[in-house]
């Protein structure tokens, strides 16, 4: 089978890199895997010894690879068996590799070379810096030099270093030495791509094209020759003698990606406060693998799926409770320390500064597309079911959430099915770790989240983001503040029970009706089905604060309290509108002292009038 040329451009003919039958290794050909146990059971079996997917775990979920290529009983002996796929993901790296400026030639360079957990540390944004000096973590990359280096550069703890200095996430015996262990755990003895790259045979995309460009790193093989070189790739003959061996150096799955996800997910445990930012980090760095020229898309995304299921089995791994548990107790006492923040307020102060990651829209518009880098797919409804264990990625992101909640939270929010990667076995690759950040996507039944304010943090203050369907709804109990900030659609209703929720939009809270039963609902042009309040407050500013398209209801019990705008309206404000009107409120107030709040009740809405008291 041979691939159609791009741009005039001739690539290698897969006839020669490729023929059309070729023998499958044993195990890459039947899925007898089939009734093996989940990942998060069996990741340790993630060895150099197994390369198959009946004796590998990692090579079992990244089987979504079988349909896209057979690997042959060589490296250059493979089969293409989704042409479509493979062809996109030859033409994005010739591409994007011909495009590349030279600001983006030298930003891939230092993240081939610098230890990608020390790379991660980036998403940290404006708690970077503290980060570093308190993990005592160091790196020797900061720059790319002018032209090809004349020899292969690696990273090192500079000679200037404080004593104690470590590369990558920092030192054991550091101020942050539980979250620096963290992250080496999680990057541990059974987190290597390795296995993986045998079993599957992919090569990169530099050897299957001479117009993929590579960034020279100063590698060099054992006859002087440049490791990452597309002008040495001419023909099979040349592979063998001039480049490093092909079948120790496979593209599928990219081992930088997988350490830059598995570092980034680990300090995201450790340091929620920059969840999303920190998977933003990932997705970022792993795509100057392909900037660079040394993978592909699908080298890319197979480096994701495994790691996000490593992380998940690690972070799962009863050895490992103690470890990241510490880890996040320390990273929070340190940041709080050293911010003069609280648990409450150290997600502001995270967030408040020089921000590479500041922009959350184009933060999530990113993750969307790395994902699946736009390749051909078949769009299914295929049933999203969340691996076993994979819930722990979330555990202190959406800490009042029980684990059943969170799996249906990574359900609701998964990336579409139809693309072979992201299906494959157990569906890791599904998983949209940045959008589960921001909260459910639908509410299938109804939801009951109890927020503890107490222990401050997420326990006391969060803002779900997404835009939320379904038929279920939602209960807001515990004492906490919740925020629903999107373009809700769910259809189950809302009841407040405790605490305080918080309508960010005016379709925040759904299409169903809404029920006030003690707390607080703070809401600012609000749109309804209907309102039914028999208690708590309702917290409203602009007009008109609440429209119900159906009945409003206020018993006994009920109070309204207007937040004032900086000076008094000198108009009536309209505070509901609804098709009919029953009750009226026992107490209405204004939010600050020295203004009364004076009524005027009709069939169908309030209106008030703040007047100024004066002494």
């Amino acid at each position: 089978m041979t691939l159609a040329p791009l741009d005039r451009r001739t690539f290698l003919r897969w006839s020669a890199l490729v023929p059309a039958v070729a023998a499958v290794p044993a195990g890459l050909g039947v899925p007898a895997w089939a009734d093996e146990a989940a990942f998060v059971d069996a990741y340790r079996t993630n060895v150099s010894a197994n390369r198959t997917p009946e004796t590998n775990a990692v090579v079992r979920i990244l089987t979504g690879m079988q349909r896209l290529w057979r690997t042959g009983s060589t490296w250059d002996s493979g089969t293409v068996l989704d042409a479509a796929v493979l062809r996109a993901n030859v033409r994005h790296c010739v591409a994007v590799t011909r495009a590349r400026t030279d600001d983006e030639a030298r930003r891939a360079f230092v993240f081939d070379r610098q230890h990608q957990s020390y790379a991660a540390i980036g998403g940290l944004g404006p708690l970077a810096e503290l980060y570093r000096s308190g993990a005592q973590a160091v790196t020797s990359i900061t720059s790319a030099p002018d032209g090809t280096p004349p020899a292969k550069v690696d990273d090192t703890i500079p000679a200037d270093a404080p004593a104690g200095s470590a590369l990558g996430a920092g030192s054991h015996d550091s101020a942050l030495g539980l979250v620096a262990r963290l992250v080496d755990t999680v990057r541990g003895n059974f987190a290597s791509g390795n296995p993986s790259k045998y079993a599957y045979q992919y090569p990169r995309p530099w050897r299957l094209t001479a117009d993929s460009r590579v960034v020279p790193t100063g590698e060099t093989d054992a006859l002087g020759f440049p490791v990452y070189r597309s002008d040495v790739v001419v023909a099979p003959q040349l592979l063998r003698q001039r480049s490093t061996s092909p079948v120790d150096d496979a593209g599928f799955p990219s081992g930088h990606t997988n350490a830059f996800h598995l570092a980034c997910l680990a300090l995201a445990y450790a340091v929620p406060e920059r969840f999303q930012e920190l998977v933003a980090r990932a997705h970022d760095l792993a795509d100057t693998r392909i900037v660079a020229g040394m993978h592909s898309p699908v080298d890319v995304i197979g480096g994701r799926i495994m790691a996000t299921a490593l992380t998940a089995a690690t972070l799962a791994d009863p050895e490992n409770a103690a470890l990241k548990a510490g880890a996040r107790d320390q990273a929070l006492k340190y940041f709080t320390a050293k911010t003069g923040t609280t648990a409450d307020t150290l997600f502001a102060r995270a967030h408040t500064g020089a921000d590479e990651y500041g922009d959350r829209r184009a933060n999530a518009a990113m993750v969307a597309h790395r994902a699946t880098y736009g390749l051909p797919h078949r769009a299914t409804r295929a049933e999203m079911r969340v691996p076993k264990g994979a819930e722990v990625l979330l555990e202190t992101r959406l800490p009042y959430l029980d684990a059943a909640q969170r799996r249906e939270v990574l359900r609701t929010t998964a990336f579409p099915a139809g693309h072979p990667l992201l299906d494959g076995p157990e569906q890791w690759g599904r998983l949209n770790l940045f959008a589960a950040a921001d909260g459910y996507g639908a509410f299938d039944t109804s939801v009951r989240v109890t927020m503890d304010a107490t222990r401050g943090g997420f326990g006391a203050n969060d803002s779900w983001r997404n835009d939320i369907g379904g038929d279920g709804g939602l209960v807001k109990a515990g004492t906490g503040t919740l925020a629903l900030a999107g373009a809700n659609s769910y259809r189950g209703g809302t009841r407040v029970e405790a605490g305080t929720l918080v309508a960010a939009t005016p379709g925040a809270l759904g299409t169903g009706d809404v029920e006030l039963a003690g707390g607080v609902l703070r809401a600012s042009g609000l749109r309804t089905g209907g309102y039914h309040q028999t208690g708590g407050t309702l917290s409203v500013a602009a007009e008109p604060a609440l429209l119900v398209c159906g009945e409003a209801t206020l018993e006994r019990g009920s109070v309204l309290e207007l937040r004032l705008p900086g000076a008094c309206p000198a108009h009536e404000v309209d505070v509901l509108r609804a098709r009919r009107l029953r009750g009226r409120f026992s107490a209405l107030r204004a939010d600050r002292p020295g203004y009364r709040v004076v009524p005027r009740y009709t069939p169908t809405g309030l209106s008030v009038r703040i007047l100024r008291e004066f002494s």
